[in-house]
């Protein structure tokens, strides 16, 4: 198929090919020539976010709710700076989007230009790859080259740059182009004698454990997961980017290990002899002081990118593929021994589990503890919503007081750690999942970094729900200030006795609605009027106690055998001892 037609309907013709339905952006002066014939597509429907940084956040929740690639578009210069942050948190967290820029005239880049910025040098150590277009004739092979590389092997994002005269010049359309990536192979088929060592040290083992990552959901191996665990009948743990993977109600799971893990989880992996990480990158939230981590375990890690292979845990069998053909392989190998004797292991993890359950505080005032919130959040809205989460205290209590039991249903920023995630990753989900139920779940630190978006949900019927628990400061850094820094609240209160703002009149104010809960007993009245608004966006202001904290907590930087269920307690481990 050949056609005549300007680089912008290029691109707008190769969206439309390979398969995009949505795209979030702003136009500006660079990219505006591709938003003309962006104008006539019936098959691409443009979002018009309030900031870019939105729009980046959004891909992420449409692609992390869907599986498939999520789209932003910016402008040169600012336009495309503002997506840097949500690039970055797609690279640490292996979400596939594309993020498209405008990019000044070629004869112009390199003279620092109106609105010039080098977006391909600032992004290239945050991007899986990226591409600069100055041919108009480039832009359909590189747009194939760009989703194929997002979508395949370890998913990221991959940034594509097209000045402006490319976009603006008339080219011959070509489709299907053929792609020109011949450095680029993901290895997918682990290779069968590392499988058969895997299950050798399976079979060895008395004390092992299935610690279980990202990787596993973005292989969509969660049914083969499940299998091998009731196979083997080896404990599991899912990490931060795993919930739902492996059903919380399942009498083998263990919890979320971690800083803030469950004393169950924590203990599983430190207690081990055996660790069979699986799409993990024993990252430092994870692993603690990474010299005293599971010193007794021997390791055996897959997953489809090599570099995260020994890169901070030697692995005593490496393997290199797919989550999904690993997990198949290991099911036939182990296929034929058995189930392990690990009646002392269990007893060891449901000892755990039983004397040190997740639990909280209540408070004497009668104020509200924000873990009470979750609980009944989960409750009512139940395992099939979707709870998109910023970061801060509220992401671990939504990891902790969830129950999840559906892969991809917590929807969350993991490795970079972004504040302002959940609202426009909220949106973002809801778009790519319009018949389900999504919750953001929002500090109030957090709220104010991208609450903007709620214009855009209201203005494009995008009815999210968001549960801003409000505790009037920048909780989590609160809570370090309490046990590490003397109780000196330096910059972290966000309210005085004033509400500024008045988060429910901010929500009537963007168009939703707002509600407010101040009491536990109104909790459940309220979270089942916000369920039954379905037509435009709820905003919940959940006063929360100032104090509440995360519990357990290892210290950064110490060691796992440290873990503390609450502060001025002896850590698990010593007062076993």
């Amino acid at each position: 198929m050949t056609e005549r037609m300007t680089g912008a309907q290029a691109l707008v013709r190769a969206l439309e090919h390979v398969g995009v339905d949505t795209v979030f952006g702003i136009p500006g002066g660079a990219i505006l020539p591709a938003y003309d014939p962006l104008y006539d597509s019936t098959k691409v429907r443009h979002v018009l976010v309030r900031h870019e940084q939105g729009a980046g956040h959004a891909a992420e929740g449409y692609a992390q709710a869907t599986g498939r690639v999520g789209v932003c578009m910016a402008t040169s210069g600012p336009g495309a700076t503002n997506l840097v942050t949500p690039i970055a948190d797609a690279y640490m967290d292996s979400v596939p989007i594309v993020a498209i820029t405008g990019q000044v005239p070629s004869g112009a880049i390199g003279t620092d230009a109106f609105q010039e910025a080098d977006i391909s040098g600032i992004t290239m150590p945050i991007t899986k790859h990226n591409f600069l277009v100055t041919d108009p004739a480039e832009i359909p092979r590189t747009i194939m080259e760009a989703f194929h590389i997002a979508s395949t092997g370890r998913p990221g994002p991959v940034l594509v740059d097209i000045s402006k005269d490319a976009l603006q010049a008339d080219t011959e359309f070509h489709w299907p182009p053929t792609m020109q990536l011949p450095g680029y192979r993901p290895v997918t088929r682990p290779h069968s004698k590392q499988i058969r060592e895997a299950a050798k040290l399976i079979a060895e083992s008395k004390r092992p454990v299935l610690y279980v990552g990202g990787g596993v959901h973005r292989a969509g191996a969660s049914a083969e997961l499940l299998r091998l665990a009731e196979q083997t009948g080896i404990p599991v743990v899912t990490t931060l980017m795993a919930r739902g993977t492996f059903p919380d109600s399942h009498p083998q799971h263990m919890g979320m290990p971690g800083m803030h893990g469950s004393v169950s989880a924590v203990g599983a992996l430190q207690k081990s002899d055996l660790i069979i990480g699986l799409g993990v990158r024993f990252d430092d939230r994870v692993t603690g002081q990474l010299s005293t981590f599971a010193p007794h375990a021997k390791i055996v890690h897959a997953d489809i990118d090599p570099a995260e292979i020994s890169k901070n845990r030697h692995a005593d069998v490496p393997i290199v593929g797919d989550c999904k053909e690993v997990i198949n392989d290991l099911i036939n190998a182990v296929e034929n021994t058995g189930k392990g004797d690990y009646t002392e292991w269990w007893t060891l993890l449901n000892g755990y589990k039983t004397t040190y359950p997740l639990g909280y505080d209540e408070f004497e005032d009668g104020s509200l503890a924000p873990q009470y919130v979750m609980e009944r959040l989960s409750a009512i809205a139940g395992p099939d919503a979707y709870y998109v989460a910023g970061v801060g205290q509220h992401q671990m209590w939504a990891a902790q007081f969830i129950g999840y039991e559906n892969p991809g249903t917590f929807i969350n920023s993991g490795g970079l750690g972004t504040m302002g995630f959940a609202v426009p990753a909220a949106m973002g989900a809801k778009m790519g999942k319009p018949q389900a139920t999504v919750w953001a779940i929002d500090g109030d630190g957090c709220f104010q970094m991208t609450n903007q978006e709620l214009a855009t949900c209201a203005i494009e019927g995008v009815p999210i729900k968001i549960a801003v628990i409000n505790n009037g400061n920048l909780g989590m850094v609160r809570q370090w200030q309490t046990l590490f820094y003397d109780q000196r609240y330096s910059n972290t209160d966000l309210q005085t006795t004033r509400r500024i703002p008045d988060f429910v009149k901010l929500a009537e104010a963007y168009g939703c609605v707002g509600l407010r809960c101040e009491r536990p007993e109104d909790v459940d009245a309220t979270i089942k009027k916000a369920m039954e608004i379905n037509d435009v966006p709820v905003v919940v202001d959940f006063v929360v106690h100032q104090d509440a904290m995360v519990w357990p907590m290892v210290a950064a930087g110490t060691s796992n055998d440290d873990i503390k269920i609450a502060r001025d307690m002896a850590p698990v481990w010593e007062s076993e001892d």
